[in-house]
């Protein structure tokens, strides 16, 4: 008997957690006010969702009486519509006002709706009770992608039971099939600030590991019809550029985004006279190693809805409009005068989406302009053009095909093409993720292979493979990876390894549910090898293991360990084909703390320490940042970041002895003290929910002082070369500045002012007076300061449309 109930308990257990709730939404003629009152007579009759249950920190347990949700559905011709009531004590809701996207320290409603119903993509909208806006795509490949910007209707008011939330979702901002019955994926979230929890409408089990395949059920939609979805974004900017010493000049510009809707599943997106000029700085550093900086992407247009094309890690976006590929070669006695950093951006267009049936398809081009350097014999004061970056055409093509609602396959193909006689790139890469129906084990993994086509003509491949648990307390991983020596995926990706294999493997141990002390908790142990394809040689090795968890209190903390237990061999420091330096063994302890955010002070800390086993050899450092929120409207972080490399070995120089061919027969290195400093300090001042200040401040400076020249061996020793006189210490300062003002005074319609200014300098000589290097910098005629004002006009079709008919 006792066998029988227990076995009875389980399957109501399950069946309780697999079902999918289902919502009735209801037909509406009556004019629907977005005020946050809800006190139309439509809602009145309309069952609401209840019952939510929580999402974190404790799977599974139901909402308190006393914060109980109810959510309503309505809908007409145009929209859908959801009324929320979010019960709670009135003076506990917290509600810092933030910029849309940036929640900061408030409670949170939202609603996720899949529209095709497929368990692929959740379109997510969220409310704070500040009455801040934010929405993303949600897959479970990517997660959330916040960069999505939709054009919708909310309302948050607080009131005398908790507080309420009126939403209003045009139709042209889902995706939907034209079938006259309709049954889409929806979900509701709450999430009580103060306490950290999460909740949902319908159970998102925490065990299985998916996210958007656990939604509930909406019906009752009938009869509608996708709109034609077509918006115009017009713009107009206007730049007042000037730096000291420098006469002052200024530029007007305009432009239009255009989006359109192909059918219910397809979206162009296209750039006619593309302005960047308003995107945030870069954070560039004393860059001392054998890469180029990777630098994040802020331009709208590649960052927004750009999930398929991120498929494969093959594309990086800031090699469209970046620097120019052709190197320059001078002739004696001659210099450039007009360096180009980035290339003018002429238009570009994708178009993206994915069919009932699962098929996603992802289309990207982009065309730069030809560009020009100038340079000046030093003797006779001639000037000559080159050209720096010809006309240039960039294509991303992405064929993703998602079954069973958590697997994929997806090919993907990105080439360059360059006008004329330059190096031309092709790269194609076939990409998987399957997962058991139960979501319990996931293999996954792509292969790669590039095509470059120049004076000569190179291919490579790079193929990874992973076989993974991916659900439970107890969880594990194993790989390998295996790339050529010639895989170069860099005309439109990036990728700096080449030429190895490895073996690489994670275990890790997790609480599902909170406990009498933690909150969270997870353990993870990772090893990784890697070694050299042709000598066999290790390149890198490292066992590790890090805890991080979270207390009742909100307060999280992490710590580590990372083993070099082998001696390796660095083959990219030495710039030079089958050249390497040896690497000594080494361990690195770290350690982070977060305090709660909810409180007015809260603090980051992160310090670290590496020691290598070579005297001397070591480095240490710290990053912190205090913050502190004044009220629901002001917000300051500061952030402080040292590092110290002491003895650190590293490439200053080589040079070919015989002048025979240009392989260097000597390869320099210097023994040098690295230290960076680095201060920021970012505010926000919200006047209201569609209207922020804002400030962001950066100083860095990095230098690297060199105490004694080194040669590089041909076994990876390094031994002194003192003859080498030349002075290549190394002096990095830069600073910015930006203080901006925000208004969305329309539904998709922004007016943004904008004050920056910036300058860098890079010298041989080290002054080290930290107050002489600010100073000189910000009294440098470099220093260059641009005040911009630009508006961006949102144009929907169907609204134009239907004020026409009405006039008529």
């Amino acid at each position: 008997m006792k066998k029988l109930v227990f076995i009875s308990f389980l399957f109501f257990s399950f069946w309780g957690y697999a079902q999918k709730k289902i919502l009735q939404a209801q037909l509406t003629k009556e004019n629907i006010l977005i005020d946050g009152k809800i006190d139309e007579p439509a809602w009145k009759n309309v069952t609401p969702a209840s019952d939510f249950v929580m999402y974190q920190p404790d799977n599974g347990k139901p909402i308190p009486d006393n914060q109980k949700t109810e959510v309503r559905v309505l809908y007409n011709n145009d929209a859908i519509y959801i009324a929320a009531l979010l019960y709670d004590d009135p003076n506990k809701v917290l509600k810092e006002i933030s910029q849309r996207d940036n929640f900061g320290t408030a409670d949170l409603f939202g609603v996720f709706i899949n529209g095709f119903n497929d368990g692929q993509q959740n379109f997510q909208f969220f409310v704070s009770a500040a009455d801040v806006q934010g929405d993303c795509i949600m897959t479970d490949a990517n997660g959330e992608d916040y960069s999505w910007d939709a054009v919708w209707i909310s309302k948050a008011v607080l009131n005398d039971k908790g507080w309420a939330v009126e939403i209003k979702i045009p139709y042209a901002a889902l995706r939907f099939s034209g079938e006259d019955k309709q049954t889409w994926g929806i979900n509701f979230f709450r999430e009580i600030r103060r306490e950290r929890k999460k909740y949902t409408w319908n159970l998102i089990d925490t065990k299985i590991g998916t996210f958007t395949q656990q939604n509930g059920n909406l019906e009752g939609i009938i009869n509608i019809k996708p709109p034609t979805r077509l918006f115009f974004m017009p713009y107009a900017s206007y730049y007042l550029n000037a730096s000291d010493g420098q006469k002052t000049f200024a530029t007007l510009k305009g432009g239009m985004d255009i989006k359109y809707g192909i059918n219910d599943a397809f979206t162009l997106d296209a750039i006619l006279i593309p302005d960047f000029g308003q995107t945030k700085y870069d954070d560039q550093i004393l860059n001392l190693g054998p890469f180029e900086q990777q630098f994040n992407e802020n331009r709208a247009f590649f960052t927004e809805g750009t999930d398929l094309f991120n498929k494969g890690n093959m594309f990086y976006s800031r090699r469209i409009g970046g620097k120019p590929s052709i190197e320059i070669t001078l002739k004696d006695d001659e210099k450039i005068i007009e360096e180009v950093q980035n290339v003018n951006l002429i238009n570009a267009l994708k178009i993206s989406g994915r069919t009932k049936k699962g098929l996603g398809i992802g289309i990207l081009n982009a065309v730069t302009e030809q560009t020009f350097t100038t340079i000046q014999d030093t003797i006779s004061g001639k000037t000559r053009r080159e050209v720096a970056e010809p006309l240039t055409n960039y294509n991303v093509l992405v064929l993703d095909q998602r079954f069973r609602k958590n697997s994929s396959v997806t090919l993907i193909n990105t080439n360059v093409t360059r006008n004329g006689h330059y190096r031309d790139a092709n790269v194609t890469g076939l990409a998987w993720d399957l997962r058991t129906k139960a979501n319990t084990y996931s293999l996954s993994g792509n292969v790669k292979y590039s095509l470059i086509n120049n004076t000569e003509d190179k291919n490579g491949v790079f193929s990874t493979i992973r076989f993974a648990e991916t659900t439970g307390n107890y969880r594990y991983s194993i790989g390998t990876d295996y790339v050529s020596k010639d895989f170069d995926p860099n005309d439109l990706g990036i990728n700096f390894y080449t030429n190895y294999y490895n073996i690489y493997g994670n275990g890790n141990y997790r609480i599902l549910n909170p406990t009498k002390v933690f909150n969270t908790f997870r353990v993870d142990y990772d090893m990784y090898t890697e070694f050299n394809k042709e000598s066999g040689k290790v390149q890198e090795n490292r066992i590790s293991t890090e805890v991080k968890l979270s207390t009742l209190k909100n307060n999280f903390y992490g710590a580590g360990i990372d083993l070099f237990p082998l001696q390796s061999h660095d083959y990219y420091e030495p710039r030079a084909e089958n050249r390497y330096v040896i690497i000594p063994r080494k361990i690195e302890l770290w350690g982070s703390v977060s305090t709660n955010y909810n409180k007015k002070f809260a603090l980051d800390l992160n310090p670290f320490v590496i020691f290598a086993d070579e005297e001397g050899r070591m480095a240490y450092g710290v990053d912190a940042g205090p913050r502190y929120r004044f009220n629901d409207k002001l917000l300051m972080i500061y952030s402080f970041s040292f590092l110290r490399r002491n003895n650190n070995k590293g490439y200053i120089d080589d040079f070919d002895d015989d002048n025979i061919d240009s392989t260097p027969e000597t390869i320099v290195f210097a023994n040098r003290n690295v230290i960076t400093y680095s201060n920021s300090l970012s505010g926000k001042y919200a006047l209201n929910s569609a209207m922020t200040l804002n400030l962001a401040v950066r100083q860095y400076w990095s230098y690297a002082e060199n105490k004694n020249i080194l040669e590089l061996q041909e076994d990876g020793t390094l031994t002194p070369y003192p003859q080498y006189t030349k002075n290549k210490n190394s002096s990095f300062y830069s600073w910015n500045t930006d203080l901006s003002y925000s208004w969305w005074f329309a539904p998709g319609s922004q007016l943004s002012v904008l004050y920056r200014n910036n300058g860098a300098n890079f010298e041989r000589i080290i002054n080290k007076d930290f107050k002489h290097n600010i100073a000189d910098l910000l009294n440098n005629q470099a220093l260059k300061h641009i005040f911009s004002v630009s508006v961006k006009y949102f144009i929907d079709y169907n609204a134009v449309k239907n004020k026409i008919r009405k006039r008529a």
